[in-house]
């Protein structure tokens, strides 16, 4: 009973802390343009599970969501999945043309057949990226300001990682975050400025 309440403890510090460095990181002043946007996002090119080459040039003039996840979470990862395809679902026809682009933090396992596989259980407009190798999943993080971790457990290991969801406009800025407590109705209130401003 200890050691479950110790992992328990363990568990909630590590997502503590995860979320104190995200908004740190976030909001540091340090990470501002000058123009209120904070500077989230940049140059990438990275393979989809599909074989095709997605990259920041590609997408210009459409706007995006992207989240740092892996297909061996057990909760926020494939929840998060399920509200978006919620959402896109909800928008109908305005959101035909926006991706979501779900980057594995755990390029060792997820391998672009298993990514394919995993969003494949969710809408088709969400398309795994697949980082080649730890120093292109550690640049991509850099640019989102995005945080991960392995952390090792009696069966192998897990991944923490931040759980929101980064929002791009069609310029390649950031426009905001989907989070997991927030109602269907104000996800989706985002999502339709999104699209209006791009």
């Amino acid at each position: 009973m200890n050691a479950l309440r110790w992992i328990r403890y363990t568990v909630w510090a590590a997502i503590a802390v995860l979320t104190g460095a995200m908004f740190y990181l976030l909001l540091s002043p340090e990470r501002e343009t000058g123009s209120g946007v904070a500077a989230i996002g940049g140059p990438f090119e990275l393979a989809a599970h599909d074989g095709s080459r997605v990259s920041a040039a590609s997408l210009a003039g459409k706007p995006y969501a992207l989240f740092f996840g892996f297909t061996h979470c057990p909760d926020v990862c494939p929840t998060s999945m399920m509200e978006i395809t919620n959402d896109l679902v909800a928008l109908g026809n305005a959101a035909k043309d926006f991706r979501v682009f779900f980057v594995t933090v755990d390029p060792a396992r997820d391998t672009a057949t298993l990514l394919k596989e995993y969003v494949g259980s969710f809408d088709p407009r969400i398309i795994g990226l697949v980082p080649k190798d730890e120093a292109e999943l550690a640049a991509m993080a850099r640019m989102f300001r995005a945080v991960y971790r392995k952390v090792d457990t009696p069966s192998g290991y897990t991944m923490d990682h931040t759980a929101s969801i980064y929002l791009m406009d069609g310029k390649g800025q950031f426009f905001g975050t989907l989070d997991s407590k927030e109602t269907p109705a104000v996800r989706q209130a985002k999502l339709k400025r999104l699209l209006a401003r791009s």
